[in-house]
């Protein structure tokens, strides 16, 4: 298993190399360029839009559900998880990165969700398909069908085998573990070296039931719970990151310096023993960041593209807030947590991974006893790992259904798969785990990058036209 980890390590380092982060901040710098820095000074026009649905918009769902099935896939263990893992690997300067990738994000998320819309299929049931695989078909030309398969299969491998199911499944079982069984007391069975408490197997079970009822809904079910969870989940853990910062807020200029030290110069500030360098931590920061927003990964414009609206630059507009919510909000939360009460050295010495990492900052930093505090990180995770798995399920079912059109037997194999890939995902290993989903992050990056810098002309033209209507129409109000 140790040499198999190793190799799946290699393939990560080789498919997260320099020519992929390069590749992706180049997009996301010429799509900022080309749409004016439109992540600034159109973000309030976009919080507007996320909440007010559009008349006779054609689709599925509204703007705030579609947005909602998107942000239930983004805001995952990645905003908890993932930023203490870039930061174990990276160290403080991972999240700085994670922040410039984000930033460029956002002009990435608004041309997928410009896109999706843009060349979306809407059949005489108004059931809605879009997303990469046709604006690389349609945007780009028949011949690049090839590109739009690939990118399906690789979304199909990631829902299943890695962001989707069994990295999020993990963490539950894992925050589930260190409250109620911290020492692994409570010994269900054993796997070689590795025991499993009773905690790991009931809460994988009950997640795996929970999940099984609402994949079985279809796409309106998943809208309708993330609706419900999304935003209360995401305003729980905001205010007990808030709640810590501000009872920290002596250590946040120090914890600052250090973040941005150490994304530039990080064995001067770490020391040269740890081994870390500028190239890790950027690879660390932006590979976690685009596994926690997905910018890049051409997930979110599955979701966008079932919104109802005619007007592809307001879809897009309210999938760039997506982004903001995620990275630029909430993995900066996570991120300042971890550093401003010293967290950080306990996860890059590998005294602790995964959710205890970020349990021992709330520990250190809130102003709660500690089992309070493992309870409100643990809830927390429960409801972002779980979310994430509704929305993954929506996606990779689509990609799926792009390649093998409206089979059904073999659409519902797939959920049967899906849900038993939430059943074994608590007894995998944390590196084994997270380095899959890694690698088919970026293999499925690869062709919705190479769309969007085709079709960025697509994007600028529409944007263009799209605001001297919105101007022309202010004018005459």
């Amino acid at each position: 298993m140790e040499q198999f980890n190793k190799i799946l390590s290699n393939i990560n380092d080789f498919v997260w190399g320099l020519p992929l982060i390069i590749f992706i901040l180049a997009v996301g710098i010429l799509l900022t360029i080309r749409i004016g820095v439109l992540q600034i000074h159109k973000l309030p026009l976009a919080l507007k839009y996320m909440l007010s649905d559009e008349d006779d918009g054609e689709g599925e769902v509204s703007a705030f559900g579609a947005l909602c099935t998107a942000l239930s896939a983004t805001i995952g263990t990645g905003n908890i998880v993932g930023v203490a893992t870039a930061i174990a690997a990276g160290g403080p300067g991972a999240l700085f990165w994670m922040e410039v990738a984000a930033f460029f994000g956002m002009a990435t998320k608004y041309a997928e969700g410009l896109l999706a819309v843009k060349y979306r299929e809407i059949d005489e049931n108004g059931k809605v398909l879009g997303g990469p695989f046709y604006y690389i078909e349609k945007g780009m030309g028949k011949k690049w069908i090839w590109l739009a398969k690939i990118f399906a299969v690789f979304a199909m491998l990631a829902g299943i085998l890695g962001i989707g199911t069994i990295t999020q499944v993990n963490g539950i079982t894992s925050a589930v573990q260190n409250f109620f069984d911290p020492n692994t007391e409570a010994i269900a069975f054993t796997l070689g070296s590795m025991k499993y408490s009773w905690a790991v197997v009931i809460s994988g079970i009950a997640v795996t039931f929970c999940a099984a009822l609402v994949i079985i809904g279809g796409l309106k079910r998943i809208s309708k719970v993330s609706q419900i969870i999304v935003p209360f989940m995401a305003v729980l853990y905001f205010i007990c990151c808030i709640i810590l910062i501000i009872t920290n807020i002596t250590r946040l200029p120090g914890a600052v310096v250090l973040i941005v030290k150490s994304a530039f110069a990080p064995q001067a500030v770490l020391g040269g023993a740890i081994g870390i360098t500028i190239k890790t931590a950027m690879q660390k920061g932006v590979a976690r960041g685009i596994f926690s927003n997905e910018a890049g990964l051409g997930s979110a414009p599955i979701a966008a593209a079932a919104a109802k609206t005619k007007e592809p630059v307001r879809q897009g507009l309210v999938c760039m807030t997506g982004t903001f919510f995620d990275t630029i909000i909430i993995c900066t939360m996570t991120g300042l947590s971890i550093v401003l009460t010293g967290t950080y050295q306990t996860a890059m010495d590998g005294s602790l991974q995964g959710a205890a990492v970020t349990t021992k900052a709330f520990e250190a930093g809130l102003p709660f006893s500690n089992s309070v505090c493992s309870f409100l990180l643990m809830i927390c995770l429960i409801f972002f790992a779980f979310t994430t798995i509704l929305g993954w399920d929506y996606y990779s079912e689509k990609c799926l259904q792009y390649l093998v059109k409206d089979k059904k037997k073999i659409l519902m194999l797939y959920k049967v798969l899906y849900i038993t890939a939430i059943l074994i995902g608590p007894y995998l290993t944390i590196s084994f785990v997270w380095t899959l989903a890694d690698i088919f992050n970026g293999l499925m990056a690869i062709p919705n990058l190479i769309a969007l810098f085709a079709l960025s002309g697509v994007v600028s033209a529409e944007t263009k036209s799209f605001f001297e209507r919105y101007k022309s129409f202010r004018y005459k109000q």
